[in-house]
């Protein structure tokens, strides 16, 4: 036995969009088709979907409570992710693992994989806290105003702190998400939504009795409902039939350690650098004024009603991929990668024509209990940001469902060097470059390279899909041949 990303000598097929003479309904059933595609990922779809209402309601209740807020939330939320980024990356790469394994009936080395993504969770979560002081170095740097600094070192600190909870989520989902149970993760995930959402009512506006906390009410609500996420995830884990039948897999094995960091670092880097990426593009929006962040803000919020929905179908792509590899199926493989698609750019295309045509039923509940006068330029700039994301938000389903394929097969490698290195060269140079000086591009030019960036992103990923080589990759055990 050996352990490789598995080459195939022969020349590679390009994995072109299937074609097939069979009926629609027979389309349907056949594996990998629009039903699998759609089995795992509408449950993975109304997840995202809750945490999408879940961070409208967040943002919304920080814009009652005070514009400052509503303003730090964003870049300190995403500094904190974008620390823990790399470790999640690394510890729910566990998914493809899973996956993997699933297809190549290997059920005790699956059980086993989850296990080991823990023990790195928890080693991980104690590296993260040792980062907590550089947040308030990174936001001074950024030069935001001191009221909104303030807020920012609250928010980051705390989520920090929550790191542990964080991790752990990740690696216990990826074993319903490789095994093809998303259903859980979509009830712990509504568990833990109606729970923050309870908890910020409380604890942001100290409503019946609680303590007024604000901004600081909103990040421990985070942690408290990722934590009762994590303990059901867990009962579910430990009661899973292979789980129990297989009860040695939960020793150390330093084998599958080190695999998962192999090909989860690269995922976890690219992840991280993402990540950090869109938040150092908010730093910079930030240097341009409170309105311009303040927008920028509300944008990235409404957008999730689009992107986090498509990384359901993303994750329901890598998953396809990686069982269908795990048997050596891969037509199947290519198929799910498709469909996954056509049922994306559906969906995108639908919720672009609301952002352009109707903002305003996004937009309105942001300023409902905000300052009118303060609000309206806010409002103003963010119907001319949706427009923006309207645009993009298309070519975005390629970028990640293409991105999520590559990745379900173990080209973690590639996706995070193109990754980075195009969100470096088309976004973050250019708008530090000619956005944020006095007299620059502004706000305008700075989303301009935005979308200009998921494009490049999108394009490069088709090609590399194209090329084929991801079909003879493998994460897990393959025999030599």
């Amino acid at each position: 036995m050996a352990i490789f990303i598995k080459r195939s000598s022969t020349s590679l097929r390009i994995p072109t969009p299937p074609h097939s003479k069979r009926s629609f309904h027979d389309w349907l059933n056949i594996n990998g088709g629009y039903k699998d595609v759609w089995r795992l990922a509408w449950p993975l779809f109304l997840a995202q979907g809750s945490s999408t209402i879940l961070q409208f309601i967040d943002r919304m209740f920080l814009t009652w409570y005070s514009a400052e807020g509503m303003a730090a939330a964003g870049p300190a939320g995403m500094l904190a992710f974008s620390m823990q980024a790399f470790f999640i990356g690394m510890t729910g790469y566990s998914s493809v693992f899973v996956a993997q394994y699933t297809g190549a009936k290997k059920p005790s080395q699956a059980v086993s994989v989850v296990w080991q993504a823990l023990y790195l969770s928890i080693v991980s979560s104690v590296i993260l806290l040792l980062g907590i002081p550089l947040g308030g170095m990174v936001f001074k740097l950024a030069g935001h105003p001191a009221a909104i600094r303030r807020y920012e070192r609250i928010f980051f600190d705390i989520f920090l702190l929550g790191s542990a909870v964080f991790l752990s989520n990740a690696a216990v989902s990826g074993y319903f998400i490789g095994k093809g149970r998303t259903r859980v993760v979509l009830m712990t995930n509504i568990v833990g939504v109606l729970t923050n959402i309870v908890s910020d009512y409380l604890l942001i506006f100290g409503n019946l009795g609680f303590p007024r906390l604000g901004v600081a009410g909103a990040a421990i609500s985070s942690i408290i409902a990722q934590t009762l996420g994590l303990i059901i995830n867990i009962v579910f884990f430990l009661r899973d039939p292979e789980v129990l039948e297989h009860s040695q897999a939960w020793k150390p094995r330093l084998d599958l350690i080190a695999r998962i960091v192999r090909f989860g670092s690269a995922n976890g880097l690219q992840f991280a650098l993402d990540m950090l990426g869109w938040t150092t593009f908010l730093l910079l929006v930030g240097r341009m004024g409170v309105v311009d962040l303040a927008a920028s803000n509300i944008a990235f919020q409404i957008n999730t009603f689009a992107f986090f929905p498509i990384i359901g179908f993303a994750m329901a792509a890598s998953t396809l991929v990686g069982q269908n590899l795990g048997r050596n199926d891969t037509d199947g493989a290519n198929r799910s990668v498709w469909s996954a698609m056509h049922i994306g750019l559906m969906f995108t295309g639908i919720v672009a024509v609301f952002y352009v045509f109707a903002p305003d039923i996004f937009i309105a509940p942001f300023g409902a209990e905000a300052n009118k006068a303060e609000f309206a330029p806010v409002r103003h700039l963010s119907i001319i940001l949706l427009r923006f994301i309207s645009a993009y938000c298309l070519f975005d389903v390629g970028n990640l469902v293409l991105s999520a394929a590559l990745k379900g097969a173990g080209d973690t490698l590639f996706v995070m060097l193109i990754s980075s290195s195009i969100s470096i060269c088309c976004m973050l140079l250019p708008v530090f470059f000619l956005c944020v000086p006095a007299g620059g591009l502004g706000v305008i030019g700075a989303w301009c390279f935005l979308t200009l960036t998921v494009l490049t992103l999108s394009i490069a990923f088709l090609l590399r899909y194209l090329h084929g080589r991801w079909q003879h990759m493998r994460v897990i055990e393959c025999e030599v041949v």
